[in-house]
């Protein structure tokens, strides 16, 4: 008889794990899908808080906080090649408080991105069909339970379809640059008269910081791409390659998405229209370039939405198999060996928040999540570099400029904790408080339940200095 208990399971007297079947094309796919639902939606709001320069300011800030991130992500997960991936980095660099804090970030902040990504799927099919008394309800629970229902069938099936989805989405907007003559103003696009010197920064470089909040949105999720790390079939090679990848992909995407949309819409109405892409497709006055964006926009928040599913699972699987929380969630389905009772387990609290919360709630809790584990981020490599300096471990990628990259990304999570408090303070505040207490309950009484001796599973050296 088969069974799948935990991760010690076996199967005919052989451990069952998750399958190591992804290749850097996946950790594309993975990473890119997660984030591109961000230039069809939710960056704009950024020109709301400051203008259309502000937008395009932040796009690039944000986009050097996010190249850290890669670099960063890249060095420490291509050695350390778990599930988990940044969880796993904190339990071998820091200790295991960090570690289930760092996880809890990763779960909520995906969790809240699929539930953003729900909801703006349901919006917009009901924007397009225009029928009366038609809600979003049937639409956001179709999309989760059918996503998680692909996740749970197999990884290599789940990022196969997130490849092909996230490149159609990915595509159209290269389509839609070329097909507004872009070396061209005045024709379709009226940069020059949207964008003035009166008009560029209306609040002034306090909007700029205020700004932040939503341009994490360009590049929200591409850390994600580390959570597959134990899937992945040569992590040293494919993880930094599939990660930079990815954020080179999404900054020449962010640049012509801001460039197409920024040209074609004034700032008042740019920072409040939930479809920015869609509605330049629907300027340019093709039918086709109109039905090309709204199908796009579709594909985006699924592929995003499939991704946050399958990085949230892995997080919460990691939590269960290190005993963070009770092992029953680190089981192995003995056939498509996924993390399965982790998927199910989070299937209804997505369903749950997608129902009760908004659109703007669940992205300030996704995106507060995320700027927290970027902030651990920076600290974490610095920890690494000193406890194992360069020349002491394998290392499958080392980032350049050390420590210029942590530094930067340190700084610039500070302002956009700022920028947050600004915009949802009261929100920030609570959440702090939240996660304060989950510690406490951690550190009181969870830990007990945690095997110590088999938190440090890497064959290193003892740390310089101990």
């Amino acid at each position: 008889m088969t069974v799948a208990l935990d991760n010690t399971t076996t199967i005919h007297g052989d451990r069952v794990s998750l399958l190591r079947v992804l290749g850097p094309a996946h950790v594309w796919a993975l990473g890119v899908g997660i984030v591109l639902v961000g230039e069809f939606t939710g960056w704009n709001f950024a020109a709301d808080k400051g203008g259309a320069l502000a937008a395009l300011i932040v796009c690039w800030l944000v986009g050097l906080l996010y190249t850290s991130v890669a670099m960063i992500d890249s060095e420490v997960t291509s050695t350390v090649a778990a599930a988990g991936g940044q969880y796993a980095q904190a339990k071998h660099i820091v200790g295991p408080l960090m570690a289930f804090n760092v996880a809890l970030f990763l779960v909520f902040a995906y969790t809240m991105l699929e539930v953003s990504d729900a909801i703006l799927l349901g919006d917009t099919i009901v924007a397009k069909a225009g029928v009366e008394g038609l809600t979003h309800n049937s639409f956001i629970a179709a999309t989760i339970v059918v996503l998680a229902w692909l996740n749970y069938r197999g990884v290599l099936m789940t990022l196969n379809v997130n490849f092909v989805i996230t490149a159609i989405a990915y595509i159209s907007i290269v389509i839609l640059f070329f097909s507004v003559s872009p070396w061209t103003q005045g024709a379709v696009l009226k940069l020059n008269e949207l964008v003035t010197p009166s008009n560029a920064l209306p609040y002034g470089w306090i909007g700029v910081i205020a700004a932040f909040q939503f341009g994490i949105w360009y590049y929200l999720g591409i850390e994600g791409t580390t959570q597959a790390a134990e899937e992945v079939r040569s992590p040293a090679r494919s993880l930094p390659y599939g990660t930079m990848a990815g954020m080179i992909t999404l900054l020449i995407a962010a640049a012509m998405t801001w460039y197409v949309c920024a040209s074609m819409m004034p700032w008042e109405y740019l920072g409040i229209t939930y479809y920015p892409l869609w509605d330049a497709g629907k300027l340019t006055g093709s039918p086709l370039l109109e039905n090309l964006l709204f199908i796009a926009t579709l594909l985006a928040a699924l592929a995003s939405a499939n991704g946050c599913i399958n990085d949230a699972a892995r997080a919460w699987f990691s939590l269960g198999r290190d005993r963070y929380l009770p092992s029953w969630f680190s089981a192995v389905h003995p056939r498509y060996r996924t993390p399965y009772r982790s998927i199910l387990f989070l299937l209804p609290i997505a369903l749950a928040f997608a129902f009760i919360a908004d659109l703007n709630q669940a992205i300030t809790f996704s995106i507060l999540s995320g700027v927290l584990q970027y902030t651990f981020m920076s600290i974490n490599i610095m920890m690494f570099r000193k406890k194992w300096p360069l020349g002491s471990i394998r290392r499958g990628y080392t980032h350049p400029f050390h420590p210029l990259p942590a530094i930067v990304l340190f700084c610039l999570c500070v302002v956009t904790f700022f920028a947050i408090f600004l915009g949802f303070g009261s929100q920030l505040i609570a959440m702090t408080i939240f996660y304060f207490l989950i510690s406490l309950w951690f550190h009181f009484y969870r830990y007990k339940f945690v095997r110590r001796g088999d938190q440090f599973t890497m064959p290193w050296p003892k740390p310089q200095g101990y």
